[in-house]
């Protein structure tokens, strides 16, 4: 064998060793995506209290704590070499294997009985996310991915979107009380009429993980946040890149410049093919916005 072919034969070996460890954080994020959902679905819909953090938007219940604490009880048990940040519990372990876990992301609408939340779990290594799960447990829907492909229920999936905006569907939830307050409540109000005007359909559901996966499966063309964490949407960013579609981060101000995109508090999430210049053009605004009322490092 010559120089060259050893080379790309311990390539190849390096590629399937990382692929086949992928897959194996997968299939523990997928089991304990699973073992949270069966309480949480037989708390939906029900009688249950609820509790609010920074403001009468925000809300918690006791089914958002328990699901974190059964996920983080499954990932230590399966991989010990783990830590956790969780919405809730905040982080704990110190194994080299760091996870984000949002236990509902969509807390509002499960509190409320509106059909759209997930459970959102990804696994970092070395700054990268080699592994996520976005599972909607109404729908059993499971998107997943490993570092090469993109998973709907177990079928690899290929993003789509609609070229021209005036025929596409955006997903997003701006804008928020929150950004009035950072934006403006007239230009904000402005830049949605902007979207609802130039967009064929404009929906804000309220889970930015289980968004981004309808984005990357081809069943919307394009998600926008720009008030998202890590445990949001590092999952789906995987799901999303390797179904093919584009994830565009937005430090907004608050993170440096090229820190990692799961790490970024805003996004652009696009279809394979989607490209909006609308869109882009509020994003664009927003950035800047902030940006500049940001305190200097």
């Amino acid at each position: 064998m010559t120089d060259a072919n050893l080379a790309t034969s311990r390539n190849q070996s390096d590629r399937d060793a990382m692929r086949d460890y992928s897959r194996r954080l997968m299939t523990i994020a997928e089991g304990a995506a699973r073992s949270a959902a069966g309480p949480l679905l037989a708390a939906f819909r029900s009688e249950m209290v609820v509790d609010y953090k920074r403001d009468l938007h925000d809300v918690v219940t006791v089914y958002d704590r328990q699901a974190e604490a059964s996920i983080r009880d499954y990932i230590f048990a399966h991989e010990p070499n783990s830590a956790m940040l969780g919405e809730e519990g905040g982080q704990v372990g110190e194994g080299d294997i760091q996870w984000y876990v949002d236990p509902i992301d969509g807390t509002a609408n499960f509190a409320r009985g509106l059909a759209f939340w997930c459970i959102s779990i990804a696994a970092v290594e070395g700054g990268s996310v080699v592994a996520g799960v976005v599972y909607d447990p109404v729908a059993d829907l499971l998107f997943s991915s490993d570092v090469e492909r993109a998973y709907l229920n177990g079928k690899v999936i290929a993003s789509k979107a609609i070229g021209d905006e005036s025929r596409a569907t955006l997903i997003t939830g701006y804008p928020v009380s929150r950004d009035f307050r950072l934006d403006g409540r007239n230009e904000a109000l402005a830049r949605l009429g902007d979207l609802v005007e130039t967009f064929s359909t404009v929906r804000r559901p309220g889970s930015a993980a289980l968004s981004i996966a309808h984005v990357a499966a081809g069943f919307v063309d394009a998600a926008a946040g720009f008030g998202v964490n890590a445990w949001d949407v590092a999952a789906a960013t995987l799901i999303l890149k390797n179904a093919g579609g584009r994830y565009a981060p937005l430090s907004l101000g608050k993170v440096p410049e090229g820190s990692a995109d799961y790490l970024c508090p805003g996004y652009l999430a696009y279809g394979r093919g989607g490209d909006y210049p609308t869109l882009n053009r509020v994003a664009a605004a927003i950035s800047a916005g902030r940006s500049a009322k940001a305190p200097s490092p």
